[in-house]
């Protein structure tokens, strides 16, 4: 998938959708508000909806990703507009962020209506960790989420940040999260994978207990055929693929070029509809800094079609190589002399300039093991070097030198 050139129209999208979430059933899987209309322009008012993999939940194309940060009103409109699936994180704004969630949806009687999905066990919270120690934190870690959001269960818990089969198939972790699941704490389960998703995919798929899995995928990404085909191979499996970093990274983009001929609109729009034409993707969700980035994102829900202009955009593979998104490869690594983490440098770069993000990109950076952080880098250039994907990484570290010193 991810052709612009597909003849997908809105009414085959409408004729495939599942409507809202209250909608009656004309097929399994499919479903419509109003099953009798024919009318594009009518059904362009109701959101595309599918299912996630073998669960029980459907939901909208487009959802919200946790780039609303603290914002209240931005979550309450998410709510009002038809956005069901909430991505949080035990450590977003240190919990504040799961807290803020949890007492917006009890003041507006929407628990019912939302679904959570929260992450818990972080890379270098279970570093090192006896089997029972590792269990141990897990559970308390979902406690204090569970406290947070108000809540008995999340409807989705992911184990964070994942990039091998180990800590997936880890028996203490996958013990933790069954029992979890059974005892009805959270409905399903499964991992959060940005760096070395197709290995990420296929193993969360082989572990046979995981009923979700969360990646990033954009089309920058379109060409990589490994991580194309374990999203197919997750869907096949009934794992609910979840996206994320859809966008190629936010609406502040790198090149000055791109936006000589494409607004920052537009290239949103187009990338967010590139992801919701896989159909192996169940649902995504970008983040949304203002009510106009939410509007957008929720416009792409309702009408995934592309436009002539987002065809042009979407087929310009110069546009693809001036993006310069990392995509976590981790290539680049075995080439740095000074044994930087550099996948970690360019993902707390992109929350910096793209997001501004300054509190997730403070932990991001602080997830970086001191003797590998930015203070080890020497600016040499290698990585840029051997980057496969046209990434200027030097001058992005430099640039992150400026935040850090």
């Amino acid at each position: 998938m991810g052709n612009p050139n597909d003849d997908l129209s809105r009414r085959k999208f409408v004729t495939r959708s599942l409507g809202c979430l209250a909608a009656a059933s004309v097929a399994p899987g499919l479903s419509l508000a109003d099953s009798s209309s024919t009318d594009p322009d009518k059904a362009a008012t109701v959101p595309v909806m599918r299912k996630l993999g073998r669960t029980d939940i459907e939901l909208p194309l487009v959802n919200a990703g946790a780039g609303a940060g603290m914002d209240p009103g931005l979550v309450i409109e998410a709510v009002d507009r038809g956005m069901r699936l909430f991505d949080t994180d035990a450590r977003y704004q240190n919990g504040r962020h799961e807290q803020l969630l949890g007492s917006i949806f009890s003041k507006m009687g929407v628990r019912d209506k939302v679904v959570i999905m929260t992450k818990v066990h972080t890379p270098e919270q279970r570093a090192g960790l006896s089997p029972e120690r590792s269990k141990a934190l897990l559970y308390k870690t979902l406690e204090g989420c569970l406290r947070r959001l108000r809540t008995d269960r999340v409807d989705i818990l992911l184990v964070h940040d994942v990039s091998s089969p180990g800590p997936i198939h880890d028996p203490a972790i996958m013990e933790a999260m069954s029992r979890i699941k059974a005892e009805g704490k959270a409905r399903y389960i499964g991992t959060a994978t940005h760096t070395n998703m197709a290995v990420a995919i296929n193993a969360t798929v082989a572990a046979e207990i995981y009923d979700v899995v969360f990646t990033a995928v954009n089309f920058t990404m379109a060409d990589d055929t490994a991580l194309m085909g374990a999203i197919e191979n997750a869907a096949q499996k009934g794992v609910g693929v979840i996206a994320m970093k859809t966008q190629a990274g936010g609406y502040a983009f790198p090149n000055p070029a791109t936006h000589r001929e494409f607004s920052n609109e537009l290239i949103n729009s187009a990338a967010l509809k590139w992801a919701c034409h896989n159909e192996n993707i169940a649902t995504s969700v970008p983040g949304f800094a203002n009510y106009d980035h939410l509007r957008a994102n929720w416009a792409v829900a309702l009408n995934p079609e592309y436009t002539e202009e987002e065809k042009r955009f979407l087929s310009d593979n110069r546009i693809k190589l001036g993006m310069e998104f990392c995509r976590q490869c981790r290539r680049c690594v075995a080439s740095c002399p000074h044994k930087a983490d550099v996948p970690t440098m360019m993902r707390t770069h992109m929350y910096v300039r793209q997001y501004a993000d300054f509190g997730l990109a403070r932990q991001t950076y602080d997830s970086i093991a001191s003797d590998r952080g930015l203070t080890a880098c020497e600016s040499c250039g290698e990585c840029t070097a051997q980057c496969a994907h046209s990434v200027n990484i030097r001058r992005k570290i430099e640039e992150l030198k400026l935040v850090y010193g």
